[in-house]
């Protein structure tokens, strides 16, 4: 059996991978591919455009797109994997939680009759 320190550990190492990986992809498309190879990719084209200045331009933001995407489904599956995701949630509603008796509803509804009184006179 697998102890609640160790499920975490285990969690949090597959959570720091995957950002890890995210990120390498985001840099390579960010960095690599709009600056660093941009004059090697140029020698493409990519809708009429050279393919550097492209992906410098529009490519980049339709990765970090793909990217969120690519996170949170990953996450959701990491999440059912252990145990964490919102589903699993034992949530029980509480009749009583917004249940107030009725003179706290009427001490904030109904002004002072004493502080009216005085304001009249």
């Amino acid at each position: 059996m697998v102890s609640k320190q160790e499920n975490a550990t285990a969690y949090w190492q597959e959570n720091i991978r995957l950002m890890l990986v995210l990120l390498a992809v985001w840099f390579i498309a960010s960095f690599g591919m709009g600056i660093i190879f941009a004059d090697e990719l140029n020698e493409f084209r990519f809708f009429g455009f050279k393919f550097g200045f492209w992906m410098a331009q529009q490519g980049s933001i339709y990765v970090f797109v793909a990217l969120i995407f690519i996170y949170v489904y990953q996450m959701n599956k990491l999440d059912r994997k252990y145990g964490v995701d919102e589903d699993a949630d034992n949530y029980v509603e509480d009749e009583d939680y917004y249940h107030h008796d009725e003179s706290f509803i009427e001490s904030i509804s109904e002004p002072n009759k004493k502080h009216n009184n005085k304001a009249d006179k």
